[in-house]
């Protein structure tokens, strides 16, 4: 069977009742993303402990899944008067069918991060079995090591790591940076999101690759300092978070930052300055990495 997807902008005032009303109009599925994602203008609508509430983004695009033969144009112009919108605008696209599990995978290839280091998908055999495999699917919570800003995280802690460093991941996602560094040696590692579903992903993900870490929400976080502090977020959260990460990190410890674009990249190092002495950013794509030595 063939699909076709509807996706329409919408503000945050009507992007769950335009949510709402695709559904109970036979959509299959419904999903609403940041319009401006991966831009300057993208926004966390999470919120941190002490720092702000979960939101809504301002500018969203609903997207929805219908089975094809029935007219889009009539169902977008019915969504949106129910959702109470006094513009609509809206695209449509064909959505073949295909064996959705095998496209899912396809996409998906062994990675290699550095010499000593490859991230692997369950279906793959290891490319490089003596090397440090990290067995990794794609799933609910954010990294899989094919995002730059992974990726970057990942060869930092391949060149930095000596062994038997306390970690801080924070917005751990998948867990993957966790992994990454208990398997690149380090000590104790604790991974912290706000996200449940990401605790969850990286327990298990913990897990099927036989690495003893722990993880929590942030207001479970245990006191202390880390050697190492990663997080891989967005640039907002970063320089809202930073008091909170620079105390995490103790005197002469390093700390890794992405998630930033790189016309962002200044602005956020000059947050970080305060407490690090920040080290030159390093750039893959358009994306960011940040590090920095504690004062």
């Amino acid at each position: 069977m063939a699909w076709q997807s509807l996706k329409i902008e919408a503000g945050a005032d009507a992007a769950e009742a335009l949510s709402d009303a695709l559904m109970s109009m036979g959509a299959l599925s419904v999903g609403i993303e940041d319009a401006d994602a991966e831009t300057p203008d993208e926004l966390p609508i999470f919120g941190e402990p002490g720092i702000g509430e979960p939101g809504v983004w301002q500018r969203n695009v609903v997207s929805a899944l219908f089975e094809e033969g029935l007219d889009l144009a009539a169902v977008a112009r019915k969504a949106a008067i129910t959702a109470g919108m006094d513009q609509l605008r809206y695209t449509t696209e064909a959505v073949p069918e295909q064996d959705w599990v095998r496209a899912t995978q396809s996409q998906f290839d062994p990675i290699h991060v550095a010499d000593r280091l490859w991230i692997v998908p369950s279906w793959h055999n290891a490319p490089q079995p003596d090397a440090i495999n990290i067995v990794l699917d794609p799933g609910l919570a954010f990294g899989t090591g094919s995002h730059p800003t992974t990726h970057l995280c990942l060869a930092w802690l391949c060149s930095h790591l000596q062994g038997g460093e306390k970690i801080l991941d924070y917005g751990c996602g998948s867990g993957i940076l966790a992994i990454a560094a208990k398997k690149l040696g380090a000590g104790e590692v604790l991974g912290v999101d706000i996200d449940p579903q990401a605790i969850i992903a990286s327990r298990q993900n913990a897990e099927q690759n036989d690495v003893s870490a722990d993880f929590c929400h942030p207001d479970a976080m245990p006191a202390g300092e880390a050697d190492v502090v990663v997080a891989n977020i967005l640039s907002i959260p970063l320089k809202m978070l930073a008091p909170l990460l620079a105390k995490g990190c103790r005197t002469g410890g390093r700390i890794s930052l992405s998630g930033i674009l790189a016309e962002q990249a200044d602005e956020v190092s000059a947050v970080y300055a305060r407490w690090f002495d920040m080290a030159p950013p390093i750039f893959m794509e358009n994306w960011t990495l940040l590090t920095g030595k504690k004062r």
